[in-house]
């Protein structure tokens, strides 16, 4: 019998509908829109599959733009000051298309995993992983040979209104899946499984967890960044079929189709946009949560990535953090420890920063004074004319994502480590301003400059002086192996109360020490031979049963860039100088006030 819990999230998923149905009067397309977000959500329908073949019936003025990808099925179009509408029309045959950018692309994610060395995540200029080889089921089309789910074209509900439906209609379909395990196991009884979440509840189903993808992939914005979030933790924490469907997620969202992006380019940058490129590239470079990136040349001949932001995403942030809070209440995925309403306030903040491009844009052009007189760096230069606050335009620079240095020689992944973890500590204890997303493609390795550039600086923030002075102090001690100064660092930035048990305070000082490893002795450090991320998972787990309080505020983001920086070392198997590179910060380092 289906439990009552599971019936109240039909209830619970449908009163989203009501409210948003009170607040606003619903027309014949609103509710169209809404009949297809929820069926298409629950699993019912699933949409068309984006294809590269576009019809060759030619169309004039707007549906020309819409439509514009010739008669040869090239996306890119090509503007002439003179005649715009007739250059929109014109047939663009393979060997006037673009050339290839420098790398592929596909997904923005926020965190790095801290289970898997060689799970990693993709930013706007890498191409999805391929390294899965879990079976696909029906519900999510996947390509047989590569294992990836083939992207969409579908539209972004773009409304609260349409947003919430989506949200019921997977709430339904999950419910109806529960219904169906449920009668399944009364027949055939439960089936055997090595994840025991996964054998108790009827509700985490493999067919309730590709529900779960398919429903973010086509919702996009907040709810599929947290899914892609979620994506990477480790099977003591999310079940094995929730994380197995939600590594589709992390191959990118559904993409929008060229009217509506359109629509955000008229409302953004003017109706007259194009005048000021001289070709704009519809297939987009990567499609994300908060958005997607095209290529395209300025009037002044200048190679560029253009990343829309989708529709409505900035303003449905709260509603859809509170959304998936629901859903992952009600199936009580997490454990009690994890604060789950700490992380989501956070989690809102940081996509409130993310979503608004002119910040975004700020903290570039910050970021490139600052290390325009580092060596090894490089930060491609924002084009103002084509940016708003949810559009930002910039210089398109070449490089290969962090992860493929990994087939390089030894002295080259040596090279690129020792530079990532100098900027990782360079950003936190002499800027004090980071860029908190640790995806190994927003750094983009130019073997023939020797340099990395850094692109997507969206989770750019700021640290306060007093925080930084006694986190610095903590990693020397951690390094050091002093333990009674790792716990008074540990109160003072909040991560201890002072009131835990002995076994919570043992095992945060034995993560301590863990993490403080390659800080522990000069001469370089071998990634390659460290089992880190295996000793932290271990003592994680323990932690989460014993602590009593969240993690300070600052912590969220700041452990998610470190992770991924030792992440990425571990990946490339160098040996980085680590305790030099911090001694070299710490020396220099002017604790207290500076006035």
């Amino acid at each position: 019998m289906v439990p009552l819990k599971d019936i109240a999230r039909v209830v619970n998923g449908l009163s989203l509908v009501a409210k948003e149905a009170i607040r606003r009067p619903s027309a014949d397309t609103l509710i169209k829109g809404a009949i297809l977000s929820a069926t298409d959500a629950a699993g019912l329908t699933k949409g068309n599959l984006r294809t590269l073949e576009i019809p060759r019936a030619a169309q004039t003025d707007n549906s020309n733009r819409n439509n514009s990808h010739g008669n040869t099925g090239s996306s890119v179009v090509y503007f002439d000051n003179h005649n715009r509408d007739t250059d929109k029309d014109r047939d663009v045959s393979e060997s006037d298309t673009l050339p290839s950018p420098a790398v592929d692309a596909a997904v923005d994610l926020p965190v790095a995993s801290t289970s898997n060395p060689d799970s990693h995540s993709q930013s706007q200029f890498d191409a999805p992983s391929a390294t899965s080889t879990r079976a696909p089921s029906a519900l999510i089309d996947v390509d047989a040979n590569s294992r990836r789910r083939k992207p969409r074209e579908r539209k972004v509900p773009s409304t609260p209104f349409s947003r919430a439906i989506g949200f019921a209609g997977l709430g339904a379909g999950l419910a109806w899946g529960t219904f169906q395990e449920s009668a399944k196991r009364v027949l055939y009884g439960t089936p055997e499984s090595e994840n025991s979440q996964q054998a108790v509840s009827p509700f985490l189903s493999e067919r309730n967890a590709e529900r779960l993808a398919l429903a973010l992939c086509r919702m996009r914005g907040a709810a599929l960044k947290l899914g892609q979030m979620l994506s990477i933790q480790d099977e003591n924490l999310v079940p094995a079929p929730i994380l197995q469907a939600l590594e589709i997620v992390r191959q990118g969202a559904d993409r929008m189709p060229k009217n509506q992006l359109n629509q955000v380019l008229d409302a953004e940058l003017g109706s007259d946009w194009s005048s000021k490129l001289t070709s704009f590239d519809y297939d987009p470079m990567a499609a994300a949560s908060i958005g997607q990136v095209h290529r395209a040349i300025t009037k002044d001949g200048v190679e560029v990535a253009m990343k829309i932001q989708y529709p409505g995403v900035a303003d449905s942030i709260e509603s859809d953090i509170e959304n998936v809070k629901r859903l992952l209440t009600y199936t009580n995925l997490l454990p009690e420890k994890m604060y789950i309403d700490n992380a989501m306030k956070v989690a809102k903040e940081e996509l409130s920063r993310e979503c608004d491009y002119e910040l975004e844009a700020k903290s570039q052009k910050r970021f490139r004074t600052l290390l325009s007189n580092a060596e090894g760096f490089y930060v491609p230069f924002v084009v103002d004319n084509l940016c708003s606050r949810r559009v930002l335009t910039t210089e398109l620079v070449p490089g290969i994502p962090i992860d493929k240095v990994a087939s390089l020689d030894q002295e080259t992944r040596n090279y690129v480590g020792t530079k990532l973890l100098q900027l990782t500590l360079m950003e936190l204890f002499i800027f004090r301003f980071m860029q908190t997303d640790p995806n190994w493609s927003n750094f983009l390795y130019d073997e023939t400059n020797k340099s990395i550039n850094l692109i997507d600086f969206g989770a750019a923030r700021d640290y306060p002086k007093e925080f930084v002075d006694d986190y610095l102090k903590m990693v020397m001690s951690c390094g050091n192996s002093d333990r009674e100064m790792v716990i008074e660092m540990s109160r003072r930035l909040g991560f201890l109360t002072g009131m835990e048990s002995e076994i919570m305070v043992e095992a945060h000082v034995q993560a301590g020490f863990v993490v403080g490893l390659p800080f522990a002795k000069r001469g370089g450090y071998d990634f390659g031979s460290t089992n880190i991320t295996q000793s932290i998972t271990n003592l994680g787990a323990t932690m989460l049963r014993h602590r009593l309080t969240p993690p300070p505020e600052e912590a969220y983001s700041l452990h998610r860039k470190l992770s991924g920086a030792f992440l990425a070392c571990i990946k490339l198997q160098a040996v980085v100088p680590c305790r030099e590179l911090l001694l070299q910060v710490y020396d220099n380092y002017q604790f207290g006030n500076l006035n």
